[in-house]
């Protein structure tokens, strides 16, 4: 019989990730892997709160939950770039903006409602978002992949040199994911109780 009780072995990064934790910054419970997402383009000025998608329109100034126009001379698109994690079977999905010419841009927005695109892309834009050391304050060149159904476009970096390519083609370690979330306000505090 032992007079003393053993400490439990810390978790590690995956059983961490695993099932239902609690956040220790917004002591929210999450399940499994959580997606992060960008509110806006790291170049939109943060005027206003956002617009209903269907009151799009090119000129001025738009922002809404999947489209943004600044200055009627830049368009930006929301897209998931997926990166997947090592144990995993899901990806971690980076929800962030990528630039479009006007003229991609046009094409995405006909097909946006039925999923019927004029052309099915790839088009090339440039991510707008920073992702923990990944992406500095310069946009990285990336695909633009339509998908239909409503769901929002997948992003692939050009540069297969690039870590955010390689890390998309190879994964990531649930070790590099905690760093991440933890960069962006959010990290596993514990098992959330049931």
């Amino acid at each position: 019989m032992s007079w003393f009780r053993r400490t439990p072995e810390p978790l590690s990064a995956a059983e961490r990730l695993r099932g239902r934790w609690r956040c220790r910054n917004c002591d929210e419970v999450h399940e499994g892997l959580l997606d992060l997402a960008a509110f806006a383009p790291d170049p939109w000025p943060g005027e206003g709160p956002r617009e209903p998608n269907s009151e799009i329109r090119l000129e001025g100034n738009f922002l809404s939950e999947d489209f943004c126009v600044m200055d009627g001379r830049y368009f930006f698109i929301r897209g998931v770039l997926e990166i997947p994690v090592h144990g995993f079977a899901e990806k971690f999905g980076f929800g962030c903006w990528s630039t479009l010419s006007r003229e991609n841009f046009e094409k995405y927005l006909g097909g946006f409602d039925d999923g019927e695109f004029e052309e099915w892309g790839p088009w090339s834009g440039w991510l707008c978002n920073q992702l923990g050391d990944y992406i500095g304050n310069d946009p990285e060149g990336l695909w633009v992949y339509p998908q239909p159904d409503r769901q929002r476009p997948t992003f692939r970096i050009m540069n297969p040199a690039h870590p955010l390519a390689i890390a998309q083609d190879e994964g990531i370690a649930p070790e590099h994911l905690l760093a991440v979330f933890e960069r962006y306000g959010h990290a596993p505090e514990s098992p959330a109780a049931e």
